[in-house]
């Protein structure tokens, strides 16, 4: 018993000293978040294998389609290009200023095969990654887009910088095809939700069942479902509703709401999760 009590009693006083040490830090201020200042390296490392282990599970039954089609790797290298460069650079190719400041820093992607399976890259690019400054392109690309992508990757490593800008320039003046919303799709109240969090919209509004830092900038979304007009100029439908969340400036002219160039599919997502504010 005696044993007992002191295995116990001495599991508290190491659990009391490290939240007293985690409060310190904490609330003392005493981790630096600035971006001049770059992780220690346990923590560094730390964080990398986290990632490395999330991903890899998160990916395991994704199948890739055939990645090898020379039209696809034309259309990754113009993605590639406009999405992919400004923080990751590419042969012969520095970053713009903003993937050069950003900590951790965001590599060069011509080794990325060498650490990360194909579908685990695509499942980088469709979810991101959270607190790195990685973004999510699920709702930006469509799904062949992620994977067109994917297969450009695959081709980087083999790239001189003059090849890189030979295939780019190509790429960039071929013709694309316009991405189309599926008709008469019902409104998905998950997917609404994760839309309205990647279009930032929580970064004006506080929207229930989204985490946030509690912004005052626009009106609070709670009860939306249940207000008779949007904006105060239209009916609350779900078709007015998803044309002020995709033309807010046509409807009300002097709002200061901006355009954030959400698709018909997103909007109709969006107003189904919105549907649930009562």
């Amino acid at each position: 018993m005696k044993a007992t009590a002191l295995v116990l009693s001495t599991a508290g006083a190491l659990l009391a000293a490290g939240l007293l040490a985690a409060g310190v830090v904490v609330y003392g201020g005493v981790y630096n978040v600035g971006a001049t200042s770059q992780h220690l390296q346990p923590v560094y490392s730390l964080l990398e294998i986290t990632l490395r282990q999330s991903v890899r599970w998160r990916a395991r039954d994704i199948a890739a389609p055939p990645l090898d089609d020379v039209e696809r790797v034309q259309r990754g290298a113009a993605l590639f290009h406009g999405k992919c460069v400004q923080c990751h650079g590419a042969p012969g190719v520095a970053q713009d200023d903003i993937g050069k400041s950003m900590q951790p820093i965001p590599g060069p992607l011509v080794d990325a095969l060498q650490r990360w399976r194909p579908r685990e890259i695509y499942w980088i690019t469709r979810h991101g990654i959270k607190m790195s400054g990685m973004p999510a392109w699920e709702f930006r690309l469509d799904e062949s887009q992620m994977w067109d992508v994917v297969a450009f990757m695959q081709t980087l490593p083999d790239l001189t910088p003059q090849a890189y800008a030979q295939v780019t320039r190509l790429a960039i003046a071929a013709p694309r095809q316009e991405q189309v919303s599926a008709p008469g799709r019902r409104g998905d109240v998950d997917r609404g939700q994760l839309a309205l969090s990647q279009y930032a919209c929580k970064a004006c509004h506080t929207i229930p069942g989204l985490s946030s830092s509690s912004p005052n900038v626009g009106p609070p979304l709670k009860g939306l479902a249940s207000r008779s007009l949007i904006a105060g100029k239209l009916i609350n439908t779900p078709d007015n509703l998803v044309l002020w969340l995709r033309h807010p400036k046509t409807v009300k002219p002097l709002t200061a709401m901006p355009d954030m160039g959400v698709s018909e599919t997103d909007a109709r997502d969006m107003v189904a999760y919105l549907a649930t504010l009562h």
